[in-house]
């Protein structure tokens, strides 16, 4: 008896039926394994990949009037939510508008006054209210706009982005 349901259940387990819903089950594992994969890949892919930026590429670019240029304190970082910017005015009384992209993998980096810098919270680049590297993984410095004085106000062009390797004197502007 046992082994007439033995050769019974041999028999049940390898019916056409069995086989088709068997070979139905393993493609649908094996589709949802590609499409597992396709994902994991995606994401591995677009974390290596940079961000392109929304300024250079024109969908935020405009002229910035940033206001009077008496409003601003020497030595201070004024945030431009709108452009993307900030406007520091340093300690001679010049202004230099820096992105606020982290130029390591394009995180918004946020100044911290009390510190007198910028901190990348992704991968900890530091840099201080010129926009130089203090500490990295950043490449080099973060990117400017262009300013200009006129009538006495802040105007930032911020259409385009200016990648720079350090600071220098002559892209700060005056009053």
């Amino acid at each position: 008896m046992t082994s007439q349901k033995t050769q019974q259940s041999t028999e049940s387990a390898q019916s056409p039926e069995n086989n088709a819903r068997r070979s139905l089950l393993n493609g649908l594992w094996l589709i949802l394994s590609g499409l597992a994969l396709a994902e994991i890949a995606w994401l591995i892919v677009s974390f290596l990949r940079p961000l392109k930026s929304k300024v250079s590429s024109g969908q935020h670019a405009a002229i910035i009037d940033a206001g009077p240029a008496d409003r601003f304190i020497p030595n201070t970082v004024t945030a431009f939510p709108r452009g993307r910017f900030y406007l520091a005015c340093l300690e001679d009384g010049g202004f230099l508008a820096l992105s606020r992209r982290c130029t390591h993998l394009g995180c918004t980096v946020p100044w911290d006054p009390g510190k007198a810098q910028f901190a990348c919270p992704c991968h900890a680049s530091v840099f201080d209210i010129r926009g130089d590297v203090i500490q990295s993984p950043a490449p080099r410095a973060l990117d400017r706009f262009i300013v200009s004085i006129e009538n006495n106000r802040v105007i930032v062009d911020t259409s385009r982005p200016i990648q720079r390797s350090a600071f220098h004197k002559e892209q700060v502007v005056y009053k």
